[in-house]
């Protein structure tokens, strides 16, 4: 019988159950306790993010952030068609209207050229999403921020610990935009299970993030000692994850060096093993643009036709070995197009019905990643 390769394997590497313990025993397990605060400090310290709420989801982030910017009925925000629904969603539920970019030639993410063209004056927001921890050129996408006057949310769900590079500098991608938004899904790269973060980096957002984050309430101001009772201020929600949620993440955070060596390994040997499928034609490889750095989030291929992916994928099934599609595009989802016209955005389709995602997780093993590369090698019939 071949071995079964998932496509995610979640994993515990350090202090994970010890911290959940301390969690218990200090009495408190409810939102922001002493692993949130930990978790807040440690990402504001290593990455220069200005201030940083730990969330349920990503999604709930997004959802802050829409609030943030008094998203309303009648606003516009831009965004890819290739993302994940909770990217648009959390505009939508605020009344917007989601007008989607295509994608880029060479990669999934939105296509800087075309935003500008996308703006009306209803425009308030720009929503660039960083594809497997790819950067988009945020140099461009500030630029026609401050030209036109807008917000920029930096979707980094799939971004942690990835970098955008101009001349002799980097910085980590969620540091550039007016806010930014992480996922701790357990199928990224340091997980919670679930769990999320919200990034200001805005001085005029992070009063009022605070409120927002404890359902509307100046909570946050009471327990620092600033006002001398707390109610209610504004809306929100309970945005807040279990202090156990935190305390699991802090573990991961503090081996996010160890994890990043080994799936950058990883990622590395499926560029290498595959690289003869793409010079016979088979296959197309990520790109990864010169002005972003890969934080080896995922590993995906892209085949020749949407035939030849679905066949792969089920091929690969039967050896027992998981691979995926990824995202539909959302411009052509049942959702979308009950008030809206269908129009064409030909590199999200090409992703769409092109892109094929292998199995990636920490504990996937050299002998496992070849026994992925040669079943993909014997569906073309490419032999060594």
């Amino acid at each position: 019988m071949a071995k079964k390769i998932p496509f995610n394997k979640p994993i515990i590497i350090g202090n994970e159950l010890d911290y959940i313990a301390q969690s218990v025993h200090s009495g408190k397990i409810s939102g922001n306790g002493l692993f949130t605060e930990k978790c807040h400090w440690r990402f504001e310290e290593k990455y220069g993010f200005k201030k940083c709420l730990m969330t349920t989801s990503c999604t709930d982030a997004l959802e802050m952030a829409a609030i943030l910017c008094d998203i309303s009925p009648g606003d516009e925000i831009i965004a890819p068609s290739y993302t994940f629904v909770s990217t648009v969603n959390a505009f939508i539920l605020r009344g917007a209207r989601v007008v989607f970019c295509d994608s880029r030639s060479d990669h999934p993410g939105m296509n800087e050229g075309l935003i500008e063209s996308l703006i009306t004056e209803r425009t308030k927001v720009i929503v660039p999403v960083h594809y497997a921890g790819v950067a988009c050129d945020m140099n461009k996408i500030m630029d026609i921020a401050k030209k036109h006057n807008l917000f920029v949310i930096e979707d980094a769900a799939q971004g942690i610990d990835s970098y955008y590079v101009f001349g002799n500098s980097k910085e980590p991608l969620g540091s550039l935009g007016h806010m930014a938004t992480f996922s701790f899904h357990e199928t990224k790269n340091i997980i919670a299970g679930e769990g999320g973060m919200l990034v200001i980096n805005d001085d005029r957002f992070i009063e009022r993030a605070e409120i927002i984050w404890e359902k509307g309430t100046n909570r946050s101001a009471f327990f620092k000692g600033e006002v001398d009772k707390y109610g209610w201020v504004d809306i929100g929600s309970s945005f807040l994850p279990s202090d156990i949620i935190a305390a699991f993440l802090y573990a991961q955070l503090e081996k996010i060096d160890v994890i990043q060596k080994k799936r950058l390994s990883i990622w590395r040997n499926y560029q290498v093993e595959l690289e003869p499928l793409e010079s016979e034609g088979f296959i197309d490889l990520p790109q990864i643009p010169n002005y972003a750095t890969n934080n080896a989030h995922m590993f995906y291929l892209l085949c020749k036709t949407n035939k030849q992916r679905d066949d792969l994928i089920a091929f690969l099934k039967n050896m027992n070995i998981h691979a995926v599609f990824h995202y539909l595009s959302l411009h052509r989802s049942q959702y979308y197009l009950k008030d809206n016209n269908e129009y064409h955005l030909p590199n999200s389709d090409l992703f769409e019905k092109r892109l094929i995602r292998l199995p990636f997780y920490f504990e996937l093993t050299v002998d496992d990643q070849l026994y992925i590369t040669n079943a993909i090698k014997s569906f073309f019939n490419l032999k060594e």
